[in-house]
């Protein structure tokens, strides 16, 4: 059983999850985080995304480094995003388009990133353990390493 604090934050964030796309938008502005609207106005409600924004809502000053661990990202247009040194760890991202986003430092162990859209993407510093990337574009994998870029084609991701 939660505690009331902790209930609290989680209806207020189901909330939100339930809100329209404009009215999250509205609500992040008044928190001082509209410049996160890009994933946290697309994403679905569900559990796992309700713990996501209850991360976001708890510690707002932690929101410039995401904690999208365990995220249901998976069909979103996330392109020119800012997710520098965002844990994506087990984040579902299966077709996501992330064009041109800014991922330094990003940790993608274990995640999925099957048919999703990198190119473009800034990918300096990434963590790729795990990661199902079977049809992930990544174009040319701007600041992969040589052996990232081995290592993903070896695991069926493409590049240009």
């Amino acid at each position: 059983m939660l505690n009331s604090a902790t209930q609290d934050l989680y209806n207020t964030c189901k909330q939100f999850l339930q809100a329209s796309r404009c009215q999250r938008l509205l609500q992040l502005q008044q928190l001082g985080l509209a410049r996160y609207a890009d994933f946290l106005t697309q994403i679905r409600l569900s559990e796992v995304n309700i713990i996501c924004v209850m991360r976001f809502f708890q510690n707002p000053s932690r929101v410039k480094f995401p904690e999208l661990q365990g995220a249901d990202l998976s069909n979103l247009v996330l392109d020119g995003s800012n997710l520098i040194r965002g844990n994506l760890s087990a984040a579902n991202l299966q077709g996501s388009s992330l064009v041109d986003a800014d991922l330094i430092f990003a940790n993608f162990t274990n995640a999925d990133l099957r048919n999703a859209n990198l190119t473009g993407a800034t990918l300096n510093e990434t963590i790729w353990q795990g990661a199902k990337v079977e049809n992930c574009i990544f174009g040319e994998g701007v600041g992969l390493t040589d052996m990232q870029r081995q290592n993903l084609i070896l695991r069926a991701a493409r590049f240009n």
